[in-house]
Order: structure tokens, then sequence, then C-alpha cells
């Protein structure tokens, strides 16, 4: 691992990025596999999570034109642009703290806790800000106007037909010992946030796992990171945001040799995401019982097409 400059970093990450930016740089990365270009282009994707988030969608677009060579067939996503948010002291303390511990030790719940507790450490601007942002993006408007989102049950999961998306569902959470949510969306005290944060962190916290299913992205540890691509892509969903960000700084860090794995990955996810139709408005209960085949052709979804296997990382630890 090559010593990392912190106060550089951090005053690199301060600074607002164009998509013209975030393009250059994942082209120069492609084409010459610096790590100060990865590191510049991991301080653009963090300023978006923690400064930013109006310039999430341009950045991504940004990158994928500049790593794939094509952006997504979508619209621009046209959020109001301000100054960035200042990022407190204490997220960059949080943060360093979390690059010195190995993702192997954290675990999976462990890394997305620590990341969860990042977001908790920024300016209290962002909140409105993030909001603001993800309804700017096609659909989110209107799945927020649904009101709060009701949970899913695993009764109601059980009696969906075998084969049906509700009862694979149904076997996927089961079968792994997966909680129904990803996290408790009580304990997180997210009926008490404002609109639309209480519902779009609830919604998500119930569809995750679903979307893994209805979009094509396996339970696996890459899918996992292509998954966030996705989610981020559909609504500017900030948790993925920051993870990405966290992520990408710390291949460029340590990795930056396996960097065009997680690039590849992540570009081509966050293309899948603007380029579905929006997911978050679905009434996934009003099609459990048809196969995951018809609910894509109903829906105009495709599945995601990794460029890597989806159990890459779990064939590189057992060999």
């Amino acid at each position: 691992m090559r010593p990392i400059d912190r106060r550089a970093f951090e005053e690199l990450t301060a600074a607002p990025g164009e998509r013209a930016d975030a393009r250059a740089l994942a082209a120069a990365f492609k084409a010459r596999g610096e790590a100060t270009d990865l590191e510049a282009l991991a301080a653009l994707w963090l300023n978006a999570a923690c400064a930013a988030p109006e310039r999430l969608a341009a950045l991504y677009d940004g990158t994928a034109e500049g790593w794939l060579g094509r952006a997504p067939a979508a619209a621009a996503i046209a959020a109001p642009q301000t100054a960035p948010e200042p990022i407190p002291r204490a997220f960059w303390q949080a943060y360093w703290a979390l690059l010195a511990e190995s993702p192997l030790t954290l675990g999976a719940g462990g890394v997305t806790v620590r990341t969860a507790e990042l977001l908790g450490q920024l300016a209290p601007g962002m909140s409105p800000r993030v909001g603001a942002a993800s309804l700017a993006y096609p659909g989110c408007a209107d799945a927020v106007a649904q009101g709060y989102p009701h949970r899913f049950t695993l009764e109601a999961l059980a009696r969906c037909p075998k084969g049906s998306l509700g009862g694979e569902f149904h076997d996927l959470i089961v079968d792994n010992g997966f909680d129904l949510e990803v996290l408790d969306r009580d304990s997180m005290g997210l009926s008490d946030a404002p609109a639309p944060h209480n519902y779009l962190n609830a919604r998500i916290l119930q569809c995750h796992d679903l979307w893994h299913l209805a979009a094509g992205y396996r339970t696996t540890g890459l899918h996992e990171v292509a998954i966030s691509g996705f989610q981020a892509g559909q609504f500017g969903h900030h948790y993925s945001a920051m993870f990405l960000g966290v992520v990408l700084s710390r291949v460029a860090f340590e990795r930056p040799e396996g960097a065009a794995i997680f690039l590849d990955t992540v570009t081509t996810a966050w293309i899948h995401g603007r380029e579905s139709p929006p997911l978050l408005g679905v009434d996934w209960e009003a099609i459990w019982d048809q196969p995951v085949e018809a609910v894509r052709a109903r829906l105009g979804l495709g599945a995601y097409v990794s460029p890597w296997p989806a159990d890459l990382f779990e064939q590189l630890v057992a060999a």
C-alpha cells in the first residue's frame, strides 16, 4: 500500500467536479493505469456522496462514458446545483478509521453498518439536499407520493406459487437466513425522518433483495457492489453512493491494479439502473404470483449482464 497524503485527499474531495472531469479521469486511468487518476476519481465520487448529491448522476454518467466509451441512453438528471456542503472533521475521522480496518475482518454486515454510520457524520444540510436530488430521478416523486411503505410479510410470500417472484423472494430470505428488510427500519427511526427520506430509506430496505431477483443480481460479493451501482442509477441512493465512494478510494489507495474489475462492474450496473424503468413505485405484491421472467417482461426490465463472473470474489478467496 502506498503512503496516503490524507490532507491532500481531503482537500481534493472537498472540490466539486463536473461530468467532463469524471470522464477525463476514467479515460486517463484506463489508458495509463496511474493511481493518482483513480484517487482523483474517487474524490469526485466521495464529493457527491458527502457534499453535493446533485452532481452524482453527472459524475457517474461521465465515469461510464470515460471508462466504457458510452454514457447511459437516458435523459440527464436535472437536479438543482448549489455549492457543496462542508465535509465535517468527524466524517474524516470515521472514514480513515474505517479504511484502517480490513473488510474481511468487518464482514458484510460490519461494512454495511460502518458505511451507514458515515452518513450520520455529514453536515446537516446534506439531508434535505439528498432528498431533493433523488426527486429529480424518473419515477421517484410518484413513488414517494404513495406514502410510507407498509411491510412485506413472509406469510404472504409463503403462499406464492413455486417459481414465482414472491416464491423465489421467500426462498432467498429463508434459505440464506436473511432478514426480510436489510436493516430494521424502526430502530433507525425511519418513520419519523423527514420526507422523502422516510419513504426512500424504508423502501430500499424492503426492496434491496427483491431487486436482486427482479433485476438479475446474485447475492455474491461482486454483485453487491454491482447492485449498489444499480440503486444509485435508479434514484441516487445515498448509502450506495457512499459505499461506492469508500470502496473506490480503498481500491485506489491499496489495489489500483484491480480497479478494472470494480469500474467495469459499477459502470455497467449504473447504466443498467439508469436505463431500466423506475422500480421504486412498483406494486410488487400485485405481481408476487408471476414468474420472474414474466415480471421483467411486464415491467420492461432486462436482467443485469455481468462483465465478470458473479462469484469472482468467492473464487479468489477459495483459491
